[in-house]
């Protein structure tokens, strides 16, 4: 007989998991923004601002409150990852379903928080772009869930 699975263990490793995608999406957002010379993002830092009423007092203040919120949104995404292998979805399908719902989740809140125009204003290069920065995310937040994986250390 299966034994039941340790949701709060699978929530656990999501977390460290979602901050493993958060660290490779972020390199590779910094390197998308070298090569095309473009600024951070302050999205995030507007969203959280709208969400929870705080608002940094600089330009420094806010870059380090978006970085901030960036870090603990993609950590805190991980949970979702935890939960989808505690469901029994196996690797591929629970990594799909986890890109769908951080990357949709983002399509529809922020539009809706008026700290980004809605996707269909976007042009097809930022949409691929931003789909991108969202798969490296949701790859590496898999990868890192499968190499924590209890049955992978008895090996």
């Amino acid at each position: 007989m299966a034994r039941p699975p340790d949701v709060a263990a699978a929530v656990g490793r999501g977390l460290v998991a979602g901050a493993a995608g958060t660290a490779l999406m972020t390199v590779a957002t910094t390197v998308e923004m070298k090569l095309r010379g473009r600024a951070p993002s302050a999205v995030p830092a507007d969203a959280a601002t709208k969400v929870l009423g705080v608002e940094p007092t600089g330009e420094r203040e806010k870059e380090r409150f978006s970085n901030l919120v960036h870090w603990a949104y993609g950590t805190a995404w991980g949970s979702l990852r935890g939960l989808l292998a505690a469901a029994g979805l196996p690797g591929p399908a629970a990594a799909t379903v986890h890109f769908a719902a951080v990357w949709g989740g983002g399509l529809v809140l922020l539009p809706r928080l008026e700290v980004a125009p809605p996707v269909r204003q976007w042009g097809p290069s930022a949409v691929a772009l931003d789909a991108a920065h969202h798969l490296v995310y949701s790859c590496g937040a898999s990868l890192a869930y499968a190499a924590l994986a209890p049955e992978r250390r008895r090996r």
